[in-house]
């Protein structure tokens, strides 16, 4: 379901939207939120709660890792985009999985009419990083 307005998101938002993150936000194209749902290190999968306002996005990237890795998307609240490099962008809705290889550059974000959260879960892997890349372009973002 799209949610234009912040307070009807907010009570989707059954993870929560957690607070700003500005620790990522130079590799975003607006405003996006980052709440952890278990404590970083503490367990065997990295589980985060992640919003994204309307229309944004985060930069292409690619989950690097010499054996294993990856990530998985799990829909929670609102609607997005997720697309694959040489890959139609895939329409994501309350309830929509996407697994993500290690080695697939990517990019993931909000519809431009609604807020969008999803569980982030970076699968477990040996030597695992994050390279990020380009910005999506807006005449990109905007033909979806």
């Amino acid at each position: 379901m799209k949610y234009s307005n912040k307070a009807a998101f907010e009570k989707a938002n059954m993870f929560g939207t957690g607070m700003p993150n500005d620790a990522y936000s130079k590799y975003f194209i607006g405003n996006s939120y980052l709440n952890f749902l278990v404590k970083p290190g503490e367990t065997p999968l990295f589980l985060a709660n992640v919003t994204f306002e309307p229309a944004c996005r985060n930069n292409w990237h690619i989950h690097q890792a010499t054996s294993g890795g990856g990530q998985m998307l799990i829909c929670t609240a609102g609607e997005g985009w997720y697309q694959q490099e040489k890959e139609e962008a895939v329409s994501m809705k309350e309830g929509s999985i996407v697994y993500i290889p290690a080695g697939k550059k990517h990019w993931h974000g909000a519809k431009a009419d609604s807020w969008f959260s999803h569980i982030s879960i970076e699968i477990p892997g040996t030597e695992c990083r994050n390279e990020w890349l380009e910005p999506v372009s807006d005449e990109d973002y905007n033909r979806l």
